[in-house]
């Protein structure tokens, strides 16, 4: 009887320990497949799936790449790399002495 308490604690916590796991990498502040504006929609970077980023500037597109090691987001664009950080609230920060300031998750 006790065996099989143990084990029912035990596949209850594993399961608890897989859920997190699969929380934590789907909604860790991965900005892929989302959108990012600022100063109402003129500035705008969108991730795509694929390690690809379009970013806009009022009416001028360009493609671009990026990558995302936890809260850091890189994008380069033209050979120009700019970081961003994620931030707790879900949006996105340039470098603190750039022109790029904080750019909000664009409603889907």
């Amino acid at each position: 009887m006790k065996a099989i308490v143990l084990s029912a604690a035990r596949l209850v916590m594993i399961a608890g320990l897989g859920i997190a796991v699969v929380s934590c990498g789907k909604s860790g502040g991965g900005v892929e497949g989302n959108t990012y504006e600022a100063n109402g929609g003129t500035f705008q970077i969108q991730f795509k799936p694929d390690g690809k980023a379009t970013v806009a500037l009022g009416p001028m597109a360009g493609d671009c790449t990026y990558a995302q090691k936890d809260k850091t987001v890189s994008v380069t664009c033209e050979g120009d790399k700019i970081d961003f950080t994620v931030n707790d609230d879900g949006s996105i920060s340039g470098p603190p002495d750039g022109m790029v300031g904080t750019l909000t998750k664009k409603a889907s």
